[in-house]
């Protein structure tokens, strides 16, 4: 029995639309209601299923995207891309690691809906222009257009330096052994002198409203942090294809990604919001 080219190409469908959206729940829906559109399909008339597919996840995921732009304007504080546990093995493709990490889907979202699909379809999947032409419903010199904008847009945003898995494994274990024992001097010497904390609680639990700037403000916070909980559990997992931590704070869950530059942490990204904590039990199926 020949399967399902829906069920072949998931996992890439799945990949297209949380880049396109930043939440895995959100990417679910997408692919719930383009399973439905492609149920619908006569299939002796497509000739690329991948490329189809595509085009019909995009559509599906610029109209979410249209929705969730107004819906984050209301959204309190600071809102962060939803964590996903992912295994090692995504780190080994670096470019599918480096546009899945929290820092590049923090990035994303400075773009316009369209200007998102534009890149993620050409920089991450390396679509050609004519089919991502079909799939925004743009003319392929306009969306070429839009792809060097966002490309620029994107390039000056984005972390300054690529670090190595190993040398991310050595500063993230650093960070949480000294998030553990609350040593304020720990903690000063792994955070960069203008290190930035950014959290999401959503409204829904406490959260800095604000990114916090500075050693001098980020490391007595996160030393106080220790302090005032009767428990704090810190463990090192694989998050969005990077070593990233696991954190419970008197048994209430948070995930944290960091950049890492020079061997310090120079971003810190803190996700609270008890609705974006989903995903950190099963390894997500990533691919491009």
């Amino acid at each position: 029995m020949i399967e399902d080219p829906f069920v072949t190409h998931r996992r890439l469908l799945f990949t297209v639309a949380y880049e396109m959206l930043g939440s895995a729940a959100d990417a679910e829906d997408v692919l719930q209601e383009s399973w439905l559109r492609w149920a619908d399909v006569d299939r002796s008339a497509v000739r690329d299923p991948r490329s189809y597919l595509v085009r019909i996840v995009t559509r599906q995921a610029l109209n979410r995207l249209r929705t969730l732009s107004r819906r984050r304007e209301d959204y309190v504080g600071e809102w962060l891309p939803e964590p996903l546990l992912t295994s090692p093995d995504v780190a080994e493709d670096v470019e599918l690691a480096e546009s899945v990490s929290i820092a590049m889907l923090t990035v994303l979202e400075t773009l316009g809906p369209v200007e998102r699909a534009v890149f993620v379809l050409r920089e991450v999947f390396d679509m050609p222009y004519g089919e991502i032409a079909e799939a925004t419903g743009k003319p392929a010199a306009t969306v070429r257009q839009i792809a060097r904008r966002a490309r620029e847009h994107v390039a000056a945003r984005r972390p300054r330096t690529r670090v190595s898995r190993s040398e991310q494994q050595a500063v993230v274990e650093r960070f949480l052994d000294a998030l553990r024992t609350g040593r304020l001097q720990g903690l000063m010497e792994v955070l960069a002198p203008d290190v930035v904390l950014i959290a999401d609680g959503g409204g829904v639990v406490a959260a800095a409203l604000t990114p916090i700037h500075g050693v001098d403000l980020v490391a007595p916070l996160l030393a106080r942090a220790n302090q005032v909980v009767a428990a704090l559990e810190a463990t090192p997992v694989w998050l969005n294809g990077a070593p990233a931590g696991r954190i419970r704070f008197d048994g209430e869950p948070a995930a944290v990604s960091l950049e890492v530059e020079d061997g310090r942490v120079t971003r810190i990204y803190v996700v609270r919001n008890p609705g974006k904590l989903t995903r950190l039990d099963e390894p997500a199926e990533l691919a491009r």
